[in-house]
């Protein structure tokens, strides 16, 4: 996307930065205000430690004026009745103006969560504005049911709307995964509100003001920030929200499902991370994987749900494989996020950057060796970088290779064959996604139906589309993202059944 702004250097960047205002205030019945008790957090970035401006502190009042909006425009507004071409319109122009949005949206997120500021543009940014043009193009291609009866009968299945459905979003992809949710949601004829994570409100609350722009109706799309105990309970407890679809932790995910039952029994989709087995063959094309794997740990500095944080390769390939990932790895750029050639950014905070530490620490405590990397980036910009880290000689059961760390860090075990490598890679309790490296097809296709994975790459990594559902199994939480099946859950299904004489 934007060619001319990929172009830029770090300096017109940082001149363009300068001028982007953010706006920190909740977007509720298509305006922005403030929170009703006045309340502010400090939004800081971590590419310096600075604060970037104030936001709104919404709690349940707020909640209760969007999801008071969102009731009403779903149940007295042209959204849901609207002609179906004429909705697809609307979506379609939303999705154009995000693309004509994209220094702005670019600089909000780069400058928000840390990542390059080329990944904001050409990742983040472009499929934002693909996300929401694919699920407008259904609008008018989704066809209700006739079921077969008796001659004296006429059954319909209806796809309805739910209502009022409420999303609630990480910190890591913002853009993109607000517009998972958003996308089918709007489709589908129901109102929104989203609930950006505290770390990283500012494109949030930029997306509802584009889509109001964009001719949704005010009210259809509400962004409430603020932290998760606070506006996030709200919204997830509202006895007037129909759905909650959540990413995020599997500790806060387990809190979705209690909030919805101590509630009205709302619906929940959920998708809650994962630890994600990289499976590597002796007979496997070792350069390819190096790449696929450095990359797949190390984008978007390992704050990355299906990160390939486990490397599970055959014993006899591990020094050769582990010194082509040390090559692949000396080409990715540590830097400046608004440094075009910087290619890993900063981490989401301090706190998780001490985490992330802290797991290092623990691998080194439990046995493991730092191969690569292992200390804090940085450190005179007064942001928070983590050197990209190999740990080696990790066992199955350390901590580094049972718990998330979301961080640019990969736990390295050796197998001796094809039955302990899949045994161990599907030891975890997540199940989100694996890959498998192997130049023997019929491994390759025994071992990816026997991994325990929501998507299973052969030979690649982290290699998607619009078209494929993305979701996990086991702790990796129910319900899928992407593609024509994650519309399923923002509709309810109506029997209308007619006997004729």
């Amino acid at each position: 996307m934007s060619t001319p702004a990929l172009q830029r250097d770090r300096g017109t960047w940082e001149r363009l930065s300068a001028t982007v205002r953010p706006e920190g205030r909740a977007f509720i019945a298509g305006r922005p205000v403030a929170a009703r008790d006045g309340g502010v957090f400090d939004d800081v970035s971590p590419i310096d430690g600075k604060v970037l401006c104030q936001v709104a502190r919404c709690r349940a009042a707020d909640v209760d004026a969007a999801v008071a909006a969102a009731r009403t425009s779903f149940e007295t507004g042209p959204w849901r009745r609207m002609e179906p071409k004429e909705r697809k319109r609307i979506l379609r122009r939303f999705a154009e103006l995000i693309r004509a949005d994209v220094d702005t949206l670019a600089l909000l997120e780069t400058r928000d969560v840390g990542k390059p500021i080329v990944n904001s543009v050409s990742v983040d940014v472009a499929n934002c504005a693909d996300c929401i043009e694919y699920y407008a193009e259904f609008a008018d291609k989704l066809y209700d049911e006739v079921a077969p009866t008796g001659p004296n009968d006429l059954a319909l299945v209806r796809r309805e709307p739910l209502g009022v459905v409420g999303a609630i979003v990480p910190w890591n992809y913002p853009l993109i995964i607000s517009t998972w949710k958003v996308g089918p949601a709007l489709l589908t004829g129901n109102s929104v509100v989203l609930k950006p994570a505290e770390q990283s409100p500012l494109s949030a609350i930029r997306l509802g003001e584009l889509a109001c722009e964009a001719g949704v109706p005010p009210g259809t799309f509400n962004v409430v920030p603020g932290f998760g105990e606070e506006a996030g309970k709200a919204l997830a407890l509202h006895p007037e929200v129909d759905l909650i679809t959540f990413t995020g932790s599997t500790e806060v995910g387990r809190l979705m499902l209690r909030y919805a039952a101590e509630s009205n029994l709302k619906r929940v989709a959920l998708e809650c991370g994962g630890k994600t087995p990289q499976v590597v063959f002796a007979d496997a094309d070792l350069e390819a994987a190096a790449y696929g794997i450095a990359w797949g740990i190390y984008y978007n500095s390992g704050e990355t749900c299906h990160a390939g944080s486990r490397l599970i390769v055959q014993e006899s390939a591990k020094d050769a494989l582990l010194a082509a990932i040390r090559r692949v790895t000396a080409t990715i750029t540590l830097g400046h996020p608004l440094d075009p050639a910087t290619q890993m950014g900063a981490l989401i905070d301090r706190p998780h950057m001490q985490r992330v530490l802290g797991f290092i620490d623990s691998g080194v405590a439990d046995g493991a060796r730092i191969a690569l990397g292992g200390k804090r980036a940085l450190e005179e910009s007064g942001g928070f970088y983590v050197e990209a880290t190999v740990l080696d000689g990790v066992r199955p059961d350390m901590k580094v290779a049972r718990e998330e760390i979301f961080g640019p860090v990969l736990a390295v075990m050796t197998v001796r064959g094809e039955s302990e490598a899949v045994r161990l890679a599907n030891d975890t309790p997540y199940g989100l996604a694996a890959a498998v490296w192997t130049a023997d097809m019929n491994v390759a296709h025994r071992v990816s139906s026997a991994l325990r994975g929501g998507t299973v790459w052969v030979n690649s990594f982290d290699r998607s589309s619009m078209a494929t559902p993305f979701g996990g199994f086991k702790l990796s939480g129910s319900g899928r993202d992407r593609s024509p099946h994650a519309i399923d859950k923002y509709c309810d299904l109506k029997t209308i059944w007619t006997a004729y004489r």
